[in-house]
């Protein structure tokens, strides 16, 4: 008899050790607020399961999971070709939500403002560097801009919200493309840093006339002026998650996800959004650690995109939703 109870405990903390696991992911900021109420509820309905996220931005999540340093990487920026190939694992694109870029500004007496492609384009190569700039003024009819110095922000680290800031850039500034360029890092022409989209957020709240670039979510939380863009329709468009859905209503979308859709067409279309992506290592090497994660992932899709709204991003089209779950069963 007490050999058969000794056998059934150890059955059972056999189990229960099986089924307790930490599952740790690192990247992109763009999603944290979002990852961070998903993890959070997961591990709530899950007894033993421990998701733990370090939003240390895109560039670190790709180095960190390509690397094997963690379960799972997030980023903003589809991995480019030479990046999947020379990875010590073999990496999905889970796409997860939308969402969108705004520029947000800090200008004395300022509330609202307009901002044409170029005009953003040549403050961030630095060639418009006062904010009452007749540039700036056509844009904005009837605003009185101060004589004030524009200050420019922009993230210090490798970040998945600069390539897709970066990226819009190139599309509509041939002086962008041809110099800066896009990527999650770049060579700035002028600008101060912030460390992840609070780093941001946090510069431009505290410097007169700044001007940056973060996810919607951080702008409303923080209480951050933002401006409207004029879209590729001649749109002038602030950001929604409407406008958001609408840039993504027209992608072709590839079997690997990889898409990027800034500058998308479309009357409604919010110029600045894109998709954000989890990255998973097909083979892992712990098989209990690759059912948490699979099973993860299903739930993200199933009961996770419905809370998307609420803190600002877009969920996946219905659509592309059922073709994720179809890619997240397939996982080995």
């Amino acid at each position: 008899m007490k050999k058969t109870l000794l056998a059934v405990l150890s059955l059972i903390a056999g189990l229960s050790a099986a089924q307790a696991q930490t599952i740790t992911g690192a990247g992109a900021t763009f999603p944290a607020p979002i990852y961070s109420k998903w993890f959070v509820e997961y591990s709530a309905a899950h007894p033993g399961i421990q998701i733990n996220y370090q939003p240390i931005g895109s560039g670190g999540g790709i180095q960190q999971v390509t690397n094997g340093i963690v379960d799972f990487g997030a980023s903003d920026m589809p991995m480019k070709d030479d990046q999947l190939a020379s990875a010590k694992v073999k990496v999905i694109h889970i796409p997860t939500v939308l969402g969108a870029v705004v520029p947000v500004f800090n200008v004395t007496g300022v509330s609202d403002l307009r901002f044409s492609p170029d005009v953003l384009a040549d403050i961030y190569l630095g060639k418009i560097n006062m904010w009452n700039d007749p540039r700036i003024a056509k844009d904005n009819p009837g605003v009185q801009l101060p004589a004030q110095k524009i200050i420019v922000v922009h993230r210090s680290d490798g970040s998945g919200t600069t390539f897709i800031w970066t990226d819009y850039l190139s599309k509509v500034s041939g002086a962008w493309k041809s110099g800066p360029g896009a990527n999650t890092s770049v060579s700035w022409p002028t600008g101060v840093g912030g460390k992840g989209n609070e780093g941001v957020a946090a510069q431009v709240r505290q410097f007169p006339g700044a001007i940056g670039y973060v996810e919607l979510i951080y702008a409303l939380q923080n209480h951050i002026s933002f401006g409207a863009i004029r879209n590729a329709a001649g749109t002038w468009l602030k950001a929604s998650i409407e406008g958001v859905t609408a840039a993504a209503a027209t992608a072709k979308i590839p079997s690997d996800y990889r898409v990027s859709i800034t500058n998308a067409p479309g009357p409604n279309a919010y110029p600045i959004s894109s998709f954000t992506y989890l990255l998973i290592p097909a083979h892992p090497a712990d098989m209990n650690k690759e059912k948490v994660i699979k099973d993860m992932l299903s739930w993200i899709v199933k009961s996770g995109e419905d809370q998307a709204s609420s803190l600002s991003y877009a969920p996946l089209p219905q659509n592309l939703a059922d073709r994720v779950l179809k890619t997240i069963y397939g996982l080995q």
